[in-house]
């Protein structure tokens, strides 16, 4: 499991650009299903035919991740960029990128404090004020590495620390593209047909999902998402949105879609009759996937299961493994389990 984690959180895939996770994932998981294929929008779709019924459950796990992307080049060989996705510019100054497709190394960079103004210094640092360094000395050197339109990646490595610890970048969603991974690899056939669906463009608006809620037209939804944790100094007890370490949360509702209630019973039931812990995630802000999937056609009922990551749409996302591992043992517990 870990190995998968490492290679998937590794991989750069900025929305728009899932391109390298597709292909990972396409290798992981088509010895194990009948079909699998890419949309127009670049959602990767496994197919696994059920037993004798007409029925389809779709799980959704997204494999873009928050990054950037070059808007132009400076004179001095400086990159401009935009953000793509929710990324707190305070977690940027310094951090290290990976640019393009060859990965050009890169440092993102800001006026040195010594040279600031003092009121400068009193405000937090905004994006149009950043740069990304790759050691060129003029335009037309930086033109032969990278041209406007190639991404930029947190340049970041898997980490196992602590107790039951990983330390990665993009576990949002990567975490929940492993946990489907690890589904389909346990080769269960269902009495309903199976769709594990790979979406893009999540981050900027969820809009993979919506063309796969839309061409699947599914029974019933299972969106696997990476998600707040805010259990940490500094943050009142009432505020956590989800703990680490106390299992997969269960979403009740946030801002983009009310998780359909009878799902929600039948993950707590699976939950309770295998004896996995779990939780339900606290607050109501944010959204995924399930956002767009459930307003699909007449409709589709959905919920979201999703693991715990601290410092998230960051490049040091920190997860614990026990709850990487109780959620695929709950999706896995409900599909056995789920009768349509």
């Amino acid at each position: 499991m870990a190995e998968l984690l490492k290679r998937l959180t590794e991989t750069g895939g900025v929305s728009g650009d899932e391109g390298r996770v597709r292909q990972l994932i396409k290798q992981e998981v088509s010895p194990f299903v009948d079909d699998i294929y890419t949309d127009r929008m670049g959602n990767l779709i496994a197919y696994k035919k059920g037993t004798n019924s007409d029925k389809k459950v779709m799980l959704c796990a997204h494999m873009d991740e928050v990054g950037f992307i070059i808007t132009g080049i400076s004179e001095d060989g400086m990159l401009k960029f935009k953000v793509v996705g929710g990324i707190d510019p305070r977690v940027l100054v310094s951090k290290r990128v990976l640019v393009g497709e060859k990965g050009h190394a890169g440092v993102l960079g800001i006026k040195a404090i010594h040279l600031q103004e003092p009121e400068e210094r009193e405000h937090a640092v905004k994006v149009r004020q950043m740069y990304i360094d790759i050691g060129a000395t003029s335009k037309e050197e930086a033109s032969q590495a990278v041209k406007p339109g190639d991404y930029a990646v947190f340049d970041s490595r898997y980490v196992e620390f602590g107790h039951n610890k990983v330390k990665a970048k993009a576990l949002d969603d990567r975490a929940g593209c492993a946990v489907l991974v690890e589904l389909i690899r346990q080769n269960q056939r269902y009495d309903f047909d199976l769709y594990a669906c790979f979406s893009v463009q999540e981050e900027v608006g969820l809009r993979g999902a919506e063309v796969l809620g839309y061409s699947i037209n599914p029974d019933i939804a299972i969106v696997v998402e990476g998600t707040t944790c805010s259990d940490v100094p500094g943050v009142d007890e009432h505020l956590y949105t989800t703990l680490m370490g106390k299992g997969p949360a269960i979403t009740i509702m946030d801002a983009s879609f009310y998780a359909n209630k009878e799902l929600v019973e039948m993950l707590v039931k699976a939950a309770q009759k295998e004896g996995i812990p779990f939780q339900f995630k606290k607050g109501a802000t944010g959204g995924n996937d399930a956002g767009r999937i459930h307003l699909a056609r007449e409709g589709i009922k959905a919920a979201t299961v999703s693991i715990p990551c601290r410092y998230i749409h960051s490049p040091s996302s920190v997860m614990d493994l026990g709850d990487y591992e109780n959620t695929i043992t709950l999706i896995s517990a409900f599909l056995k389990g789920c009768e349509l």
